[in-house]
């Protein structure tokens, strides 16, 4: 089969098209014929060796978390059959990644896909999805909370926003004024400006300070100010800072293979209308290189979907 394999840290360059034998399934676990997989920040900084994803200089290595496809083959002990349509999360190693043809998944790291979304859309919502649900619980807010999200015009800051509101919390969310009106559509309560006077912004709404935040843009320290004393920040990437006043969780989204049934709630919301999964574009496989220099140029709302 065909995959895109990591060839050392560095530029999309090194993202390169090989042939490698094809998986077959362990126990537990099913081979899935992928028929989209997104492209996602931590897919960049893997490839670039960002340290705390940084791949074995041994080796090509697979890339990609995000896969919707079809199952062709299901090991010993699998509740599942040739046949179904499904959503995975997929761990990468030097052995799978979701940018390859076929993948070897455990069982518990797949969900049937939403019978209602088509499988390109459908591979946007495992990654961003568990990330946005593993956030909210660990701010864990009790309904009727304000909580604040940076980054909201993104694929996790959107998902956030909308499994908030059906958990009940208040939101204030930023957005530049061209993305107003699609935040708003999340359910956001109130819209605040991007940017550097974020915190001073939700200070002036909620003056005492919010009792959580999601930091889904990456901004660090300084919206630390709109969290109240005591409060919780979900931060996305490992906290180069340190912080006394506020407590900061650090979300690992592999986490959710911890908690089997996670992604089938995350479909759940999907197939009810209360998550709305968003494409950027399609691109072809081989195209993988192209599809990280366009992630890394910014500006793009909704995910990058390589398809065969």
């Amino acid at each position: 089969m065909r995959a895109v394999r990591v060839h050392g840290s560095g530029g999309p360059e090194v993202l390169r098209m090989t042939e490698v034998p094809d998986p077959e399934p362990g126990p537990g676990e099913v081979v899935l014929r992928v028929a989209a997989r997104t492209v996602n920040p931590t897919d960049t900084m893997r490839r670039s060796g960002a340290a705390a994803w940084r791949v074995p200089p041994d080796g090509p290595y697979g890339v990609g978390m995000d896969a919707s496809g079809t199952i062709e083959q299901v090991g010993a002990g699998v509740d599942l059959h040739v046949g179904d349509r499904v959503v995975a999360l997929v761990l990468p190693s030097q052995d799978r990644g979701a940018y390859d043809e076929l993948v070897a998944v455990p069982a518990t790291q797949v969900a049937r896909a939403p019978v209602s979304i088509d499988l390109v859309s459908s591979a946007t919502l495992p990654m961003n999805g568990l990330t946005a649900i593993l956030a909210l619980d660990a701010l864990a807010l009790r309904p009727g909370a304000v909580l604040a999200v940076t980054g909201a015009a993104g694929a996790v800051g959107g998902y956030a926003i909308q499994l908030a509101k059906a958990r009940g919390l208040r939101v204030v969310a930023d957005a530049s004024k061209a993305d107003e009106e699609l935040v708003r559509s999340f359910g956001a309560d109130r819209i605040v400006p991007r940017g550097s006077s974020f915190a001073e912004s939700v200070r002036d709404l909620e003056p005492d300070g919010v009792p959580g935040l999601l930091d889904g843009s990456v901004q660090g320290p300084e919206v630390l100010p709109a969290v109240s004393d005591g409060g919780t920040v979900a931060v996305l990437r490992p906290p180069d800072f340190e912080e006394s006043r506020v407590d900061v969780r650090f979300v690992r989204v592999s986490t959710a293979v911890e908690r089997p049934g996670l992604l089938d709630e995350i479909v759940g919301h999907a197939e009810a209308g209360r998550m709305t999964t968003r494409v950027a574009c399609r691109l072809p496989l081989a195209s993988a290189a192209e599809a990280h220099r366009l992630l890394e140029r910014g500006g793009l709302r909704g995910r990058i979907v390589l398809v065969p």
